[in-house]
């Protein structure tokens, strides 16, 4: 019957008291091979793209002609109300701390929402210059092209028959002929006076 040695325990098993405590774990977080569980977070999840839209929906009507004037109104009336109405109906008297209050809220959220907005601009215009340049650059690329087979072909039709040449070169050619092979009225043909010699 085989007893176990003290000595064979490991050092991590014999600080914590627990067998097989410096073996490799062998429960779901120890496998490579299968993804984490996700952890629970605290903070709510949102989706970035759709938060993104509705801030820049309102950074764009808060910057409408129809903002102002509804804004307009609303502050004419809480005024109004506040001041004409009977005193156990008001519910902001002057100086209108609460109506103060309400527009400090509306600024302070405003703001960061003009600015998600405009980090949206900048971000689609960042995408809209680099399609731009690439654009360019393949405009560039198929100018140089097209300039480079244009100057070809400049050379190519430089060493081609071009029709005057090939007129006035059979032109030639038919004077030629005329002249070796017909009498011109009171003489000879030159191909003649040449074969003949001088005359004795």
């Amino acid at each position: 019957m085989a007893t176990e040695r003290p000595d064979s325990q490991s050092p991590r098993e014999r600080a914590t008291g627990v067998p097989g405590a410096g073996a490799a774990p062998r429960g779901p977080r120890g496998r490579l091979d299968q993804p984490r569980t996700p952890r629970r977070k605290l903070l709510p999840e949102y989706d970035p793209e759709a938060f993104a839209r509705f801030s820049e929906r309102i950074a764009r009507f808060l910057g409408t002609g129809r903002f102002i004037a509804w804004m307009t109104v609303i502050i004419v009336l809480w005024v109004l109300w506040n001041v004409f109405a009977p005193e156990a109906l008001r519910w902001d008297e002057y100086p209108f701390i609460f109506l103060t209050l309400m527009l400090s809220l509306q600024a302070s959220y405003a703001a960061p929402l003009i600015l998600l907005a405009q980090n949206r601009q900048d971000d689609r215009d960042r995408v809209t210059q680099e399609q731009e340049r690439e654009q360019n650059e393949r405009s560039i690329a198929d100018t140089e092209y097209l300039t480079r087979e244009i100057a070809s072909l400049r050379m190519g039709l430089g060493e081609v028959a071009t029709r005057d040449w090939i007129r006035s070169e059979l032109q030639d050619l038919v004077r030629d002929l005329a002249e070796q092979h017909v009498l011109p009225p009171g003489g000879r043909a030159r191909g003649r006076d040449e074969s003949d010699g001088p005359e004795r």
